[in-house]
């Protein structure tokens, strides 16, 4: 496998990295049918072995291919092949189109209510984890942080239903947002959606707070979609993958 540049019209180039390219790679075998439904892809070592890569590299591909619906890991077998296009991806306990359908009938509103009952206590809070999320440069442990900033919004609503609501589709938007940064490259992008939105509530306009969740949701959205209906990457051979 070789590391590729990644061309969408009216963006920048980015680097594909070595989970992208193999994700690619298997993605469109399944696609082309090179892979059936039903069929067992090869063990990890043989891909592995056949890929040049690492087995967490490997393995993070796998997981990507799984939250796509494309395979399905059952423990002791192996991992099958279960579908043959891209549809919905599943986050956690819940699929995409249903998480972004209960964000935007959550989030959007929860901001304008922030706006407008934030305490002292909650701005600080919230710019104290933003100024950790702009610096951090671990993805791990900026999805955390992530989900620890939309529970932040939720409580400067000053409504603890609002915060149970979140808390409860916590490891979804964890998961998502892990998917997106890793194959989506949203992490810049997410922080200065988030900064607008700290801005919105620092000034406690409830019209710029909606209107800057809702640009939030919409680019995941967008940038999910993107992922879902993208063709299977074309890797070049300029370099090698990272073990």
């Amino acid at each position: 496998m070789n590391l590729s540049d990644s061309r969408t019209a009216g963006q920048p180039v980015r680097r594909v990295s070595a989970m992208e390219a193999v994700l690619a790679h298997l993605r469109g075998a399944i696609e082309r049918g090179e892979y059936a439904i039903g069929d067992k892809l090869p063990s990890e070592a043989e891909l592995c072995r056949a890929l040049e890569v690492s087995r967490p590299v490997l393995r993070e591909a796998l997981r990507a291919l799984q939250t796509m619906g494309l395979t399905v890991s059952r423990t002791g077998k192996g991992t099958f092949v279960v579908a043959s296009t891209v549809e919905d991806p599943t986050f956690g306990d819940y699929a995409a189109s249903d998480l972004l359908e209960v964000r935007r009938h959550v989030e959007i509103p929860v901001a304008g209510y922030a706006a407008r009952r934030r305490t002292p206590e909650n701005l600080d809070h919230l710019a104290h984890l933003l100024d950790r999320m702009e610096r951090e440069t671990d993805t791990t442990a900026w999805v955390a942080m992530d989900t620890l900033f939309h529970l932040a919004v939720a409580e400067a609503a000053q409504n603890p239903v609002f915060r149970r609501v979140i808390e409860e589709i916590r490891d979804a938007l964890a998961r998502q947002s892990a998917f997106l940064n890793e194959l989506g490259g949203r992490r810049e992008q997410s922080n200065r959606e988030h900064r607008a939105i700290v801005e919105a509530l620092t000034d406690g306009s409830e019209h710029d707070a909606v209107e800057a969740m809702a640009h939030h949701l919409d680019r995941v959205e967008t940038t999910l979609t993107d992922i879902v209906r993208s063709s299977r990457t074309d890797t070049s051979t300029e370099g090698g993958t990272e073990a």
